[in-house]
């Protein structure tokens, strides 16, 4: 059985941020998407280990403008809660960034959930809704105009409308940039947890409590409650934990984590994942302890696309699938400006260190391409048509055409994947993650076209707050892609 100690997400890949709330039996988690659309995934469990999809929370472009698209901007830290038979769900989308934070609600949650409404007049990052002895509903947020110190206002959700002016509830504990808070009850006390230190190696989870949602908070005399800064453990930059309380009135938390890879100083191809922990209390204080069972690894999947709707696991960076992608009975038609506009591909997210993907595309129909992609100036591509294939990559400013293969071939599969890198276990060898490697395959054998590092493929190299995705795309206007298959080499490897 493996644990979270073994460094296992219950939620693997690229989902940042987790919230999560409880409805009878069931939990709901949603992550943060940043530029990505449709937005705001949502999973349901019935054991916190095992998580299943039910869609993404911002399907309407009138819930989640695109605004600049920049590259990690969009959807940031958000909070997900159930009260009064109603799910409230609160985020920022960073392209919007000056109309406050947006509210979305629903009854059902696998549903169409409403149009926003919006907090004018708060501006800052990762918002919590909760709700007091009172019934008045409480925003919490890091606050831009505070200084980035937590701040807090009696708000009506149903229309965004602040009913006081904002006041400053805690600035932390003196480590670098307090944000992602949430406030919960628990007994004679309001706990308020946020994230300290940064979202990198310095992460934390850090508390305070009060007798009332206001305040004033009291830091906790053992914070950071949970980090794994300068400690050896696979999953480090820990931090932006979310609690629930069980049935059985114990309590976990959802938190994010990294599993770097490769020599000094880490690589993190996959980004930031969602963690659990169960959480006990000592003195009325949250402590957090790794978790047990871990749910099962991540699976493997095949699209045909034969459903006239795309699965949700299918996204699109600053784009909107439904404008270039059209699911039918012969495949995918895809469509897009000439060249590597990055807006009409058709991205999933990769969900294991060890990885292959394959699609096949009907080179009559159009050139085709198959990206992984960390950002839009950041990815390694293979592209065919009916006279070549070829690997294309961007780093940074630099964009090359890396290997070429002439092949006369009517369909083609288009083959990514990451492996172990090469020297893997040499001492004293400078290593980045894996080893990407790009090619094809016409008919059994599969012929490699370039083997490169996937470093660059990493947040560490390219900044920024996402992970890997693979996408699919017509290179030259549009493409016909047959089908498309995603497997862990090693499906006992996340």
């Amino acid at each position: 059985m493996t644990t979270v100690a073994d460094g296992v997400p219950v939620i693997a890949g690229f989902h940042p941020d987790p919230t999560i709330c409880r409805v009878g039996e069931e939990y709901y988690l949603a992550n943060s998407s940043f530029e990505y659309f449709p937005g705001a995934p949502l999973w349901r469990s019935s054991d916190l280990a095992s998580w299943s999809p039910v869609g993404n929370i911002l399907t309407r472009r009138s819930q989640f403008p695109v605004g600049d698209g920049r590259d990690s901007g969009g959807i940031f830290g958000s909070t997900l809660r159930h009260h009064d038979g109603r799910f409230w769900f609160v985020t920022t989308n960073m392209s919007a960034f000056g109309r406050g934070h947006l509210i979305v609600s629903t009854d059902d949650p696998a549903g169409e959930w409403s149009e926003p409404v919006h907090t004018a007049g708060a501006i800052g990052i990762d918002p919590d809704l909760a709700w007091g002895p009172d019934g008045e509903c409480y925003l919490t947020w890091c606050s831009f105009p505070h200084g980035g110190a937590i701040a807090q206002a009696r708000i009506d959700p149903g229309t965004g409308s602040l009913l006081e002016e904002p006041r400053v509830v805690w600035t932390g504990t003196g480590l670098a940039y307090p944000e992602g808070p949430h406030l919960y009850r628990r007994g004679a006390y309001w706990y308020l947890v946020i994230a300290e230190g940064g979202t990198e190696r310095g992460h934390a989870v850090s508390v305070a409590r009060a007798p009332h949602p206001t305040g004033p908070f009291t830091s906790a005399p053992g914070n950071p409650v949970f980090s794994h800064r300068s400690l050896a453990h696979a999953v480090q930059n820990v931090g932006h934990a979310d609690l629930v309380e069980r049935p059985d009135g114990s309590w976990a938390a959802v938190y994010l984590g990294v599993r770097p890879q490769g020599t000094t100083p880490g690589y993190t191809p996959l980004g930031r994942e969602t963690f659990l922990a169960d959480v006990d209390w000592v003195d009325d204080w949250p402590r957090f302890r790794p978790s047990e069972p871990a749910g099962s690894p991540a699976a493997g999947f095949t699209d045909d696309f034969a459903a006239p709707c795309l699965d949700p696991r299918w996204v699109a960076p600053a784009g909107e699938p439904a404008r270039f992608a059209t699911a039918g009975p012969v495949g995918l038609a895809l469509s897009g400006e000439a060249g590597h506009d990055h807006r009409s591909l058709l991205c999933t997210r990769v969900r294991h260190q060890a990885w292959r993907a394959e699609a096949r595309f009907d080179l009559a129909a159009g050139a085709g391409r198959l990206v992984l992609r960390l950002d839009s100036r950041h990815w390694y591509a293979v592209e065919a048509d009916g006279d070549s294939v070829r690997v294309v990559t961007r780093v940074g400013p630099f964009t090359s055409v890396v290997a070429e293969a002439p092949v006369a071939a009517s369909a083609l599969a288009l083959v990514l994947a990451a492996e172990p890198p090469a020297g893997a276990g040499s001492l004293g060898a400078n290593l980045g993650p894996d080893d990407i490697v790009l090619g094809y395959r016409d008919g059994e054998a599969t012929a490699e076209l370039a083997r490169l590092d996937g470093r660059y493929l990493t947040t560490e190299v390219a900044g920024g707050f996402t992970g890997r995705m693979v996408g699919i795309g017509a290179r030259d206007g549009s493409a016909l892609l047959r089908s498309f298959h995603y497997e862990p080499i090693d499906p006992g490897h996340e």
